[in-house]
């Protein structure tokens, strides 16, 4: 995430060069509610292109932009070498489960995001998925239509919002492949390192966080090193099953740590 006031700069950037070691076949770069570190999204990605070996992927977000606005960011990522983009519809600002509200000379979807970004340069366009469907789809075949919607309008890949199932994501694949679709799909791993990982994990994604692995947690709730231990132990045993399942990916959400995701990409059989 770029780096917002009062934020150690210098540890984020610590951490970028630990987790380059790891020899990412990306690393993605987010973008605040409403374009709020559009500024700081475009330094930070063009840094990493610029003084790393990593590819960086930037979030854009349709959100309270016109599409003058969204023209005009897509030219700053083009001028600053930036070739790589998320497109998403993003969340509301302020309140992620609250109404989403069309900027008037703006765009509806995300399927829409992707087409101007194919109109507007080179990228390679990437585009969210939803395991459990997308908060605001009423079933899971209307998500399924929308996320094939948003592929057949030219997106090369989706990354899933946080998977801690691996049930979960393979039933997304399927309803996937039956639709027709066969964009590559990569699932997003968040290793639990606190108590509050949890809640933090259900208000980004609008997904429950599974019942009897809640259960493991709670039951070690007062000592935070058995919190930490067991959250490494599941990503790991969660990261293998996929990789078993054949994911053309793994995404891990660092929140600008490395240690937590070096821990477990050490244990994976890709790397050992």
């Amino acid at each position: 995430m770029p780096p917002r006031a009062g934020d150690d700069a210098e540890r984020i950037w610590q951490n970028v060069r630990r987790l380059e070691s790891l020899h990412p076949g990306f690393v993605s770069v987010t973008y605040g509610a409403g374009g709020s570190t559009r500024d700081n999204t475009v330094a930070v990605a063009a840094r990493i292109a610029r003084e790393t070996t990593m590819l960086p992927v930037v979030h854009l977000t349709a959100v309270d932009h016109s599409v003058r606005q969204l023209r005009s960011f897509v030219g700053a990522l083009a001028d600053a070498g930036v070739t790589d983009v998320l497109a998403l519809r993003g969340d509301p600002p302020g309140d992620v489960t609250g109404e989403w509200v069309r900027h008037p000379e703006g765009l509806s979807y995300a399927s829409e995001l992707v087409t101007l970004l194919r109109e507007h340069g080179d990228f390679c366009v990437g585009v969210a998925a939803f395991p459990f469907g997308h908060p605001r789809s009423a079933s899971p075949a209307e998500d399924t239509a929308r996320f094939v919607a948003k592929c057949r309008a030219g997106a090369d890949y989706a990354i899933t919002q946080m998977v801690f199932d691996a049930d979960d994501y393979l039933r997304l694949r399927d309803r996937v492949a039956a639709a027709g679709c066969a964009t590559p799909i990569i699932p997003a791993l968040m290793p639990v390192t606190t108590m509050k990982t949890i809640a933090r994990s259900e208000q980004l994604s609008g997904a429950p966080f599974p019942p009897s692995l809640a259960a493991r947690f709670a039951a070690v709730a007062d000592d935070p090193a058995a919190v930490r231990a067991l959250g490494i132990e599941q990503a790991i045993l969660l990261a293998r099953r996929l990789l078993a399942e054949g994911v053309p990916g793994l995404h891990f959400i660092t929140f600008n740590f490395a240690r937590a995701t070096t821990e477990v990409v050490a244990e994976l059989p890709v790397f050992g």
